[in-house]
């Protein structure tokens, strides 16, 4: 669809994290919640009210409905706000006064993909014959089996290799962690580190992806004899649900998630608008299937349960069917003759390390089956203790009825996983413009002059019960932000346009902030344009970052409205165990600032121009200045033991903070169409991306974005096909991309490189005029090349369709 085709663009990527929920990003830090990127509907914010984030196109418009859409690349608040930090998707739909008729669209394909939608717009006239009043249906609907995340590598940074005898933590299996008590290195000989068994994310999570979109639209021109340069009225409404699976911090399964988003316009075009919107969300059945199998482990048994199962039969020993002990296991169940220890190797921590490998090295198959079987026995149940039961199986009934139990309590409840998000923003926008102010041409070269000038107010009103965010026990954490600003271009001999702008913006939580930018155009000829620009932006904290309180299993993700105190690094609380000596200084501490506004600086010039009059260039370099980057910080709680030094417990914490250390990043892309044989266009656009500065401050969040990439296209629009007398309209894309291998950095059990690919997409069209017919067949992927866009996501493959489009028009 048209949103995918984004992806094919220079300086865009794209990244897919299910079928239903794609990311799009420019000039990296890329994520899979992007929030440094606006992207907007006829000037209409699309982010969840709660999650502050566009949800890809799963609350959009749909192929039929889209008119253009504009791509602004950088940063770009003066006009647009302060959630423009590193680029503007504005999509713009039909106008039902101008694109009138009926469309109607059916695709079936691949992963049993069935997808629909009409449109149907008309205008009525008033008894002069002036067009008055019109109107336009929307409705859209999508299924298809999602793609399953199905990576069973140990995660990156593992402690273990894969051929570990006791298992180790797989990037798509949830519950089996690393847990402390699990690692009996250098304790019990060869047991070494072992891990429980987990959970699949496909025993976890519903891979049918659906999405229905329904929109209806009208607008009444105030004075009809004006035509298009009436004033207008208009008022939508849009409602938007579906089932898919979004990544962010863990991988969360939207079931049944609603939108509701309603809009009233009033607007004279190229003149002034005035409109106010409101978005509501409904999170349905939503919830977290990463924690919920942590829960689902947890209900067998504790960790410490498990442990002393595991190891009560390790050091018993295996015995077979004739209750004699397994032979290969003499030397570590009777004295463990040259086990290696601490005094053999004295201040030699490596040795002693590959001492103690080399002698489980002549065990390690039988290891693994040893393993195995302790698994199984620490996995049943014990009669004699309430709280120790069976491993709960998929697809047995007590896993379903476990399952149906947490994910259906809200994940502030005792063993609850599904958020409660009914959150809700409203936005008030304002712009006025002064065109073709006339200048002295004789006297300054002043031949044009245009101003605008606008203010915007939103208000965030979040509810999710407690489940998300700190708004329990009704605290009401409702939060305004607004902005006013002004701007405009001169143009001097029709030769150069030099703008300015600056805008001001105020969140309820932080101080005034200013982002002014300022642009030379250079037109030396009527197909070259020669710009350089320097621009910044801002970008408020989201609701999230200052409000965030949720509960992950291993930590809590907590906003940071008002700083931390006194929080222990998590390496000290590991030494500090270790050591068991109750050594306070190894217990490092460390305070965290609130959270503020993160700001960015960037200098870009560029090129376009056409050569030979068929070809047509695009050049672009940018060099970025950010501070105060917004990522997170980990810290502890610890809780000493009564009248110990030991440590009974330690409450781990994600905070929400700002970097201390500027960052730079710089990039260039270039983008080519050859048009040649009246029908055929030739495209290419490579883009290049790098973070320059290396630092170690671990609040810099992850760059995710590729060095290099590069599209190569081939197209041909209308080309007349002759059959039985009748020519019949043809055309086709192919278009290749390469990206570079990167690492993507997202939690800790989602961090990865994800591998260079290479895509092929294509697709072939032929329209029946006399029927207003286009049939289309395609393929994403053709070859079905199976890559990683994100880590921790699926591998995305082919996916090969056909669609019939009937368009009637007016």
């Amino acid at each position: 669809n048209f949103y995918d085709g984004l992806g094919s663009l220079k300086d865009v990527d794209l990244t897919a994290a299910s079928l239903g929920f794609k990311i799009i990003n420019t000039r990296g830090f890329n994520s899979t919640n992007p929030v440094r990127s606006l992207q907007i509907i006829d000037g209409v914010d699309n982010q969840s009210p709660g999650l502050n984030f566009s949800l890809g196109n799963f609350l959009g418009a749909s192929d039929l409905d889209v008119n253009a859409v504009n791509i602004i690349v950088g940063a770009s608040s003066a006009f647009y706000g302060p959630n423009a930090f590193n680029g503007v998707i504005a999509m713009e739909t039909k106008d039902p006064f101008l694109q009138q008729g009926l469309s109607a669209t059916i695709k079936g394909g691949e992963r049993s993909l069935v997808e629909g939608g009409f449109r149907w717009a008309q205008a009525l006239k008033n008894k002069d014959g002036e067009e008055v009043f019109a109107y336009k249906l929307n409705a859209y609907g999508f299924r298809a089996d999602d793609w399953e995340a199905d990576n069973y590598d140990p995660i990156t940074d593992s402690r273990v290799p894969a051929d570990n005898p006791g298992r180790f933590d797989a990037v798509n299996i949830y519950g089996d962690e690393f847990e402390r008590a699990f690692d009996r290195e250098g304790r019990v000989p060869g047991l070494g580190i072992f891990y429980r068994r987990g959970y699949r994310e496909v025993d976890l999570v519903d891979y049918d992806s659906e999405n229905i979109k329904l929109n209806a639209t009208g607008h009444f021109r105030l004075r009809p004899s004006e035509g298009l340069l009436s004033p207008e009225v208009i008022a939508s409404t849009s409602y938007s649900t579906g089932t898919t699976i979004y990544q962010g911090d863990n991988r969360f399964s939207l079931r049944n998630i609603q939108f509701f988003q309603h809009k009233l316009e009033l607007r004279k075009r190229d003149k002034y608008f005035f409109r106010t919107y409101v978005t509501h969300e409904d999170a349905g059945n939503s919830y977290d299937p990463y924690f919920t199998a942590l829960l689902m482990v947890d209900s067998a048994k504790s960790a410490e349960d498990y442990r002393r199962r595991y190891e009560r039969f390790y050091s018993v020993g295996v015995r077979g069917e004739d209750g004699q002990r397994d032979g290969n296991f003499d030397n570590f169940f009777t004295d463990m003759p040259g086990w290696p220890l601490r005094t053999d190797f004295p201040g030699d921590p490596e040795g002693l390390e590959a001492a103690r490998a080399g002698f489980v090295a002549p065990f390690r198959d039988s290891l693994r089956a040893f393993h195995q079987r302790a698994l199984v026995y620490a996995e049943d149940g014990d009669e004699r203790d309430d709280d120790v039961l069976p491993f709960f199986e998929p697809g047995t009934q007590r896993f379903e009825d476990l399952f149906q139990y947490i994910i259906n309590r809200d994940a502030n409840e005792e063993f609850g996983t599904r958020f409660f998000d009914r959150s809700a923003l409203w936005h008030t926008h304002g712009e006025y413009q002064f065109a073709d102010i006339a200048g002295d041409g004789n006297t300054t070269g002043l031949t044009d002059l245009d101003l605008r000038v606008g203010a915007n107010y939103r208000l965030y009103m979040p509810n999710s019960r407690g489940t998300i965010l700190q708004d329990t026990a009704g605290r009401n954490i409702d939060t305004y932000e607004y902005g006013v600003y002004g701007g405009g271009t001169a143009t001097f001999n029709e030769k150069f346009k030099l703008s300015g702008s600056v805008r001001l913006d105020k969140n309820e939580n932080f101080d005034y902030l200013v982002s002014p930018a300022a642009s030379l155009v250079y037109v030396p000829s009527p197909t070259t344009t020669i710009r350089v620009s320097l621009s910044s932006a801002i970008r408020n904290p989201t609701l999230a970052d200052q409000y965030l309180n949720y509960n992950v299993g291993p930590a809590t993700l907590i906003g940071n409205l008002n700083g931390f105190d006194s929080l222990a690094t998590i390496d000290g609380l590991i030494d500090y165990q270790n050591d068991g000596t109750g050594n306070a200084e190894l217990l490092q501490y460390f305070d965290v600032d609130p959270i503020r506004p993160e700001r960015v600086r960037t200098i870009e010039g560029g090129v376009r121009t056409t050569v030979f009059e068929k070809v047509f260039l695009d050049a672009t370099y940018y060099y970025s200045q950010y501070e105060d980057f917004i990522g997170f910080i980990i810290g502890g709680d610890p809780t000493f033991q009564p009248g110990s030094f030991r440590l009974s417990d330690a409450d781990i914490f994600r905070i929400s903070a700002n970097a201390t250390q500027e960052v730079t990043t710089q990039g260039f892309s270039i983008g080519t169409s050859y048009y040649f044989g009246n029908y055929f266009a030739f495209t290419g656009n490579y883009s290049w991306n790098v973070l320059n500065t290396q630092v170690d401050d671990p609040i810099i969040p992850a760059f995710n974005t590729p060095e290099h990439k590069y599209n190569l296209g081939l197209a041909a629009r209308d080309m007349p096909l002759r059959f039985a007398g009748k020519e019949f309209p043809a055309g086709f894309n192919v278009n290749y991309k390469w990206v570079d291998g990167f690492i993507f950095e997202g939690s800790p059990q989602f961090t990865g490189f994800i591998p260079s690919y290479g895509l092929l997409d294509a697709q072939a069209n032929l329209s029946f005029p006399d029927q207003n017919l286009t049939f289309k067949i395609g393929a994403s992927n053709v070859l079905d090349n199976q890559v990683f866009q994100t880590y921790g996501g699926p591998r995305i493959g082919r996916l090969a369709y056909a669609s019939l489009l009937y368009e009637w028009r007016r």
